[in-house]
């Protein structure tokens, strides 16, 4: 198998696993509004696409889903996640620019997406592999970032549909697809599903005292965009 450049390996793949741990915008920003929008997820199946180091997936098993399948293209986060979830969760090394063949026909309850869509040039091949897996009536819940941030983060056109580089931390940049409210929305209603409920996460109040200085930020200007869409 390939490497899959839309995840992170090596270097960049430790520095984002153990940053999702505890930092403002995934522990306290980003995770909080995802499982908030998942629901209860007692007895089911879910699975957590781009599952990372398995933060998702380890709350999900400890909220009660029945079973959580991880699919990651990065071995340095699928590494940390088998160390974090044990026997927890069944974890697949895959491309999420392949099709998810592996998979069964409506074998899930709930997709779980986070931080995750942005990454993918194969957005559309990818949704509707979701809306095969998942059953009638399940959900699909996704964050991503959000189009007002890009927007002041690199100027231009509001409308610009690019692949654009961030500097994260000293050492590393991520390089991701910026896209319209419209756009974003648009691909996933044309996949099929239905909107369920729309959210803009700000940081909870944990993060006050852990970093007050991106607590304000995200309750002054949005970082996420989170949504709940349901498979008809």
């Amino acid at each position: 198998m390939t490497r899959a450049e839309t995840a992170y390996h090596g270097e960049k793949g430790e520095y984002f696993a153990a940053n999702a741990t505890d930092s403002a915008y995934n522990a306290y920003t980003d995770r909080p509004a995802m499982l908030g929008l998942a629901g209860n997820v007692a007895g089911l199946r879910v699975l957590d696409v781009g599952c990372g180091a398995g933060h998702y997936a380890a709350e999900l098993r400890g909220r009660g889903a029945a079973a959580v399948v991880g699919v990651e293209g990065s071995e340095t986060l699928l590494r940390a996640a088998h160390e974090r979830l044990g026997d927890g969760a069944e974890l697949h090394h895959h491309d999420l620019e392949r099709p998810l063949t592996f998979l069964r026909d409506g074998s899930f309850d709930l997709v779980v997406m986070a931080l995750v869509y942005h990454h993918i040039d194969a957005r559309d091949q990818l949704l509707l592999e979701l809306r095969r897996v998942l059953r009638p009536g399940g959900a699909l819940v996704v964050s991503t970032t959000h189009p007002a941030s890009d927007w002041t983060s690199f100027g231009g056109s509001y409308f610009a549909d690019e692949r654009v580089e961030l500097p994260i931390g000293n050492e590393f940049t991520i390089r991701y697809w910026r896209m319209t409210l419209e756009k974003f929305l648009g691909e996933l209603l044309g996949a099929g599903f239905v909107l369920q409920q729309l959210v803009e996460p700000r940081a909870t109040e944990e993060a006050r005292e852990i970093d007050p200085r991106r607590y304000e930020k995200t309750h002054a200007k949005p970082s996420f965009l989170a949504v709940r869409m349901r498979r008809p």
